[in-house]
């Protein structure tokens, strides 16, 4: 790999690390965007600029989940029981999204999908609607329900699924710094599940590129490991002192930021085809 290319996978890494654990979203919200842009310089073929920057990133989430999620959990934030019960909905998604319909969908479409529920997410965040005092997660069977639609939307966009969990659990009454927390650990079935279904799709339509895993583009994903892990616990513990107004728009702006990076992306791509 180009020396530059490396140094800007190890910065990216470091970014997406101390985003996981500042905010639960995995990573993955910041990465696929500038993914696809490294992914664009180092001249992947356009057909697999995208699928490549989301399960990478999908990927790599498999490991920075794990490194925030331990600094969570030893501050008592993350809600087991809730994990326990988004998991079954999250892995069947995920296997639907990674293994069944994401080599189908073409470049533009898949830019598409990521900036409208990216964008979506970011404008709930900033109404910062309260919810109905009464209102608590659903049970077992509605909260792997739940998990069914956050495991496949994941799986289309490459993030560890906190741009629909965190404000999902938040209009449950669920406190941020504890929404934030438990995201991180469902990163991770997330992750597992779609990086499996990545793999397994992409030997179905091999590209004849060097360094391909299926979809996953590994030698990328070792550099990226090596900086996020690092930074998630730096995250995590900055998200328990930053207050949760400020919590929220870091978020927000972000996502928007994001949103419309892939927006351009895919109308480029749509209006190429």
């Amino acid at each position: 790999m180009d020396p530059l290319f490396i140094v800007a996978l190890l910065v990216l890494g470091a970014c997406t690390g101390f985003a996981a654990g500042l905010l639960g979203i995995g990573g993955g919200m910041i990465m696929v965007p500038f993914l696809t842009m490294l992914f664009t310089w180092q001249r992947l073929p356009p057909e697999l600029v995208v699928h490549a920057a989301i399960a990478t990133s999908m990927a790599s989430i498999l490991f920075t989940s794990i490194s925030s999620v331990r600094a969570h959990h030893k501050r008592g934030a993350v809600r087991w029981e809730i994990v326990a019960r988004f998991a079954p909905g999250l892995v069947i998604g995920g296997l639907l999204a990674g293994g069944a319909v994401f080599s189908t969908l073409k470049t533009g479409w898949l830019a598409l999908v990521f900036a409208v529920f990216v964008g979506y997410s970011a404008v709930q965040m900033l109404l910062d609607k309260k919810p109905k005092p009464s209102r608590q997660m659903p049970g077992t069977l509605g909260t792997s329900a739940a998990g069914t639609g956050i495991g496949f939307l994941s799986g289309l966009v490459g993030a560890g699924g906190g741009f629909v969990s965190v404000p999902f659990m938040t209009w449950c009454n669920v406190p941020l710094h504890n929404a934030v927390a438990t995201s991180a650990a469902l990163g991770f079935p997330i992750a597992l599940a779609n990086t499996a279904g990545y793999i397994w799709s992409g030997m179905q339509h091999p590209s004849g590129q060097p360094g391909m895993l299926g979809y996953v583009y590994w030698p990328g994903l070792i550099v990226l490991i090596v900086s996020s892990v690092l930074l998630a616990p730096v995250g995590a513990h900055t998200a328990h002192k930053l207050p949760v107004r400020s919590l929220k728009r870091i978020f927000a702006y972000l996502l928007m930021l994001l949103a419309a990076y892939m927006l351009y992306k895919a109308v480029t791509a749509l209006t190429e085809a």
